[in-house]
């Protein structure tokens, strides 16, 4: 059989069009799409996907280590380092990449192909993490980061609520969605001696709505608390 009818055929269009990205050199998104097995069974020295997912697994881990780094300001390291791993875990990119039907145009041999390997979270995930690699080349680190952040952000907003996140930064970007709203904080009791204060602050949405109250021992505590009463309001 002739090299050509034998090798898989590739629907760049079609992946481009899940991926949100036209590749300037769509070979990278095809070596990002091809397991070693398939590579293996070619032996015409094809490209496969196992340099660049260790290429995107660093981008990943960058990007979001930045993201959640200045998303999430009140946690400690610990935290972080927690939250980093449950988002680029392979469970989390195989869910990810199965939203884009990632799966179905990964290049195997027929042995693992007939094994069930275009669904195997292993090399799903780790095609994910090469199909990054693939953009991060082609397009630089922002085509990437836009790329990751379309996963990631929602996932820590819906999936993983907001106790991954600092109540007043998640309670701001919803409202800016809508560039003519705007909120405020606002301290409407203050009770308690020096050393023990109370503060009661309330949220307000276009100055004269209150979508939120809440109490602390700090402004910053009751702002927190009152924002997050207001996400609940809003269903978050």
């Amino acid at each position: 059989m002739p090299k050509s009818q034998n090798q898989a055929y590739v629907d760049i269009p079609k992946i481009e069009e899940a991926i949100g990205y036209k590749f300037k050199n769509p070979k990278l998104l095809i070596t990002a799409l091809t397991h070693s097995s398939y590579a293996n069974e070619m032996h015409d020295g094809t490209k496969f996907n196992e340099r660049l997912e260790f290429l995107g697994d660093s981008v990943l881990s960058v990007v979001v280590s930045d993201y959640i780094y200045k998303n999430c300001p009140e946690f400690p390291e610990g935290k972080l380092t927690k939250l980093r791993a449950s988002l680029v875990c392979e469970k989390s990119l195989y869910g990810y990449a199965k939203r884009i039907g990632l799966g179905d145009h990964i290049r195997l041999s027929k042995g693992e192909k007939n094994c069930g390997g275009a669904d195997r979270p292993s090399i799903v995930s780790d095609a994910f993490e090469a199909v990054i690699a693939a953009m991060y080349i082609d397009g630089g680190i922002e085509t990437a980061r836009e790329f990751i952040l379309r996963f990631v952000v929602p996932d820590i907003r819906s999936e993983r609520p907001v106790k991954y996140k600092d109540y007043k930064t998640l309670l701001q970007e919803i409202i800016q969605e809508n560039p003519e709203e705007r909120i405020t904080y606002e301290v409407v009791r203050e009770t308690g001696p020096d050393h023990n204060k109370h503060f009661v602050v309330e949220v307000h949405l276009n100055s004269s709505n209150v979508i939120g109250k809440g109490g602390g021992r700090s402004k910053k505590d009751a702002e927190q608390e009152a924002a997050r009463v207001a996400l609940e309001l809003l269903g978050y």
